[in-house]
């Protein structure tokens, strides 16, 4: 079951970037994302307040960390990709995603006190090397912008810290609570970012573009894929995270359908990749109990001996 929710979830996060690339069609990047972000908060807090009036207000001692979310989850990480997709190209864009997975066990290892067992970093690292050699060609037949690097950087690193800040904090908040506060404070903060940075470029057509797009961006992603994503995360930050290696692969399926793009031997390549990283690293728990007994035999043996090292 948390295998189909796994992919259910990746799927429905690629897709974002397709949505975006449609409403694009329509306006500028951080219009778009600002549009949707109040669009969204705004019914999520008619559904939680209004309608459905059995949730909770936060509590004074809650708000911070509900302004941390919003500012990390949506300002800062939503904000940014949105912003550098303006400067590169869709397959660096999809390399980046990629780090997100080794930045939350990093984390998660310093600021949490997870271990990350051997078969979660070697898992990680196959994945990895997949979503290189398939993003690969983007890389080096489209120019890089240092300042598209740097904001997409700033994102991918923002969304790693609210992933690993939400399990640290343990919120006694419903997910479409914390979901519907997230998005509705940072939709507000971007307004006047979104202002300095595009008003000398700002424009709106409306049109079914940018209708598509805002409809599909608020109501499947801000909202459900946010709830699903939040109830991931509280099974386990690392492999909750590690799904994100398979947004490339189901990105160039659904660019080939709605955007005509082909499917190249890299892409064919790298899903094999990605698959055997997510098998490994224990996502796809289909493999035998002899093999994975194996490897946390092997996992003792190299705990046991680093910590006799350490006590000689």
């Amino acid at each position: 079951m948390k295998t189909l929710l796994g992919l259910f979830f990746t799927l429905l996060w690629s897709s974002a970037a397709i949505a975006t690339k449609f409403g694009l069609y329509s306006t500028t990047p951080l219009i778009l994302a600002t549009t949707r972000f109040l669009i969204a908060g705004g019914l999520l807090f008619l559904y939680v307040y209004l309608f459905n009036k059995k949730y909770p207000w936060p509590q004074s001692h809650e708000w911070r960390s509900l302004i941390v979310l919003g500012l990390l989850n949506t300002t800062i990480y939503l904000g940014a990709t949105f912003w550098a997709l303006s400067y590169v190209s869709a397959g660096l864009f999809n390399l980046f995603v990629t780090t997100n997975p080794f930045l939350v066990a990093f984390l998660s290892y310093i600021w949490l006190k997870r271990k990350v067992s051997i078969q979660e970093w070697i898992g990680m690292i196959v994945a990895a090397i997949g979503l290189f050699i398939a993003t690969w060609p983007s890389i080096t037949s489209s120019g890089v912008k240092i300042n598209g690097l740097l904001i997409l950087g700033l994102g991918m690193v923002s969304m790693a810290v609210g992933s690993v800040y939400f399990k640290k904090i343990n919120l006694n908040l419903p997910s479409v609570v914390i979901n519907t506060w997230q998005v509705s404070i940072g939709g507000v903060v971007l307004i006047p970012i979104t202002y300095i940075l595009e008003k000398d470029n700002y424009f709106l057509k409306l049109d079914y573009y940018l209708l598509g797009s805002l409809i599909w961006l608020v109501f499947i992603i801000s909202i459900g894929t946010m709830l699903l994503w939040f109830y991931l995360l509280k099974q386990d930050t690392v492999k909750a995270n590690n799904w994100l290696f398979m947004t490339p692969i189901f990105g160039y399926v659904l660019a080939a359908i709605f955007l005509n793009e082909s499917i190249k031997m890299f892409d064919i390549i790298a899903t094999i990749f990605v698959l055997i990283g997510l098998f490994l690293s224990g996502n796809i728990a289909t493999y035998p109990k002899k093999f994975q007994n194996r490897i946390k035999r092997v996992s003792y043996k190299t705990d046991k001996h680093k910590n006799s090292k350490e006590l000689d």
